[in-house]
């Protein structure tokens, strides 16, 4: 047999050199944990912080979020900030120990005192959100302020929210201009998308598209997607970009896969349309639906006009009521006089004119101009054939679903 016959097989080969390679490394890697755990029983503040890391990610240890907050409890209370900050994030989300916010401010307090940024960032939303603490706005400010000082992108773009609606200080739009900007420049997708909106709109900077479209793409390339889905508006129009119909497909596409219902229903329109594809109402109605089934109202009235004039759809008056409703509960105008309509002639639901009147009162009061005078003419009908108690029912349900309007 030649020599070249002998020879193991690259792969075997392989996989042999990297068994004898690994050994070692393993071996070594469990030396260091066991002398880990030691530092840790021996109060070592430093090696139950990280012995407690190694549990949260299950590194060479079992992963065990209870383990986890015990050694980060017993470096807490040594006053190992990164610790107090960790045993704080246990508490918030109930990861390890019974979810409590009082808990958590408290760890967060220990190490935002120590400077530990994150804790800062965290313990000022937990004031914002009056979790765990009484909310204070003003407090709030404090601690966003001292991270974002350090950098914290996070505490940055909420630090600009304050200053942009006034909360805990005086509503300062170049200060709330200025601290979106810091943490848009970090990468931050969020900053990025309210400080292109800014742009967009000229809130607080000069309005420039071309600027607002580039800082829409910075957060869309992240993966964000109302930028996604913002962009594609601006390749539709040509707004701050040259336009394209395939860009714009592209980019609402890209958002309508993440689940989001705008970018849903604007590409179920697009295909209605066929804006940068060919029509295919079958896909519209697939896109529209899943916009709809997600509480977006647009989609909701929308897929209702499709059952009710059949197209992309067989018609369904019973289906086409069913979507105006949920449209019409979220206060559609529109929706509110196409459901209006169908219980004053029984189309699609049984015929009822109280609740009918109920219905076209609050589309009238929305409505303006011709519209609401011929809203106004289909009550004055209405109101014909009720009784004063059945009127008196039909304002009650008007005024219970305005106290309560089913969002």
């Amino acid at each position: 047999m030649s020599r070249l016959m002998q020879r193991p097989a690259r792969g075997v080969l392989a996989a042999a050199l990297a068994a004898v390679l690994l050994l070692p490394s393993v071996a070594r890697a469990q030396r260091d944990i066991a002398e880990l755990q030691a530092h840790a029983r021996a109060g070592d503040a430093a090696a139950q912080f990280n012995l407690g890391r190694l549990h949260v990610t299950g590194s060479g240890v079992p992963q065990d979020d209870a383990a986890a907050a015990r050694w980060y409890r017993l470096a807490a209370e040594q006053g190992h900030a990164p610790a107090q900050h960790g045993l704080g994030l246990r508490y918030e989300t109930g990861r390890g120990v019974p979810q409590d916010d009082a808990e958590a401010a408290r760890w967060y307090r220990a190490a935002a005192e120590q400077g530990q940024w994150e804790a800062q960032f965290r313990l000022g939303r937990l004031y914002a959100r009056g979790r765990g603490v009484a909310r204070d706005d003003a407090a709030a400010v404090v601690w966003f302020r001292r991270a974002a000082d350090q950098g914290h992108a996070e505490a940055q773009f909420n630090l600009g929210q304050m200053y942009f609606n006034g909360r805990g200080v005086a509503a300062d739009r170049a200060d709330a201009t200025r601290w979106v900007r810091a943490a848009a420049n970090q990468g931050h997708p969020a900053a990025q998308v309210t400080l292109a909106s800014m742009y967009e709109n000229g809130a607080g900077v000069p309005r420039d598209p071309v600027l607002a479209a580039r800082w829409y793409r910075l957060a869309a390339v992240q993966g964000n997607a109302d930028a996604q889905v913002t962009l594609g508006y601006l390749y539709d129009s040509g707004t701050g970009v040259e336009e394209d119909d395939a860009e714009a497909l592209r980019w609402i596409r890209m958002a309508a896969d993440q689940d989001h219902p705008e970018a849903q229903f604007a590409l179920g329109n697009m295909y209605f349309n066929g804006r940068g594809v060919p029509p295919d109402p079958t896909e519209a109605i697939r896109w529209m639906r899943l916009a709809a089934e997600q509480g977006y109202v647009r989609a909701q009235f929308n897929l209702g006009m499709s059952y009710d004039t059949g197209t992309g759809v067989p018609r369904d008056p019973a289906e086409a009521a069913r979507w105006f409703l949920r449209a019409a509960r979220q206060g559609d105008a529109g929706a509110q006089q196409n459901i209006g309509v169908k219980l004053a002639n029984g189309e699609g639901l049984p015929p009822d004119l109280v609740e009918a009147h109920a219905w076209l009162s609050l589309a009238a009061e929305q409505a303006g101009g011709d519209a609401r005078a011929n809203l106004l003419q289909g009550l004055a009908v209405i109101e014909a054939s009720l009784t004063p108690e059945q009127l008196a029912e039909a304002a009650r349900r008007r005024e219970a679903w305005r106290s309560t309007p089913a969002r």
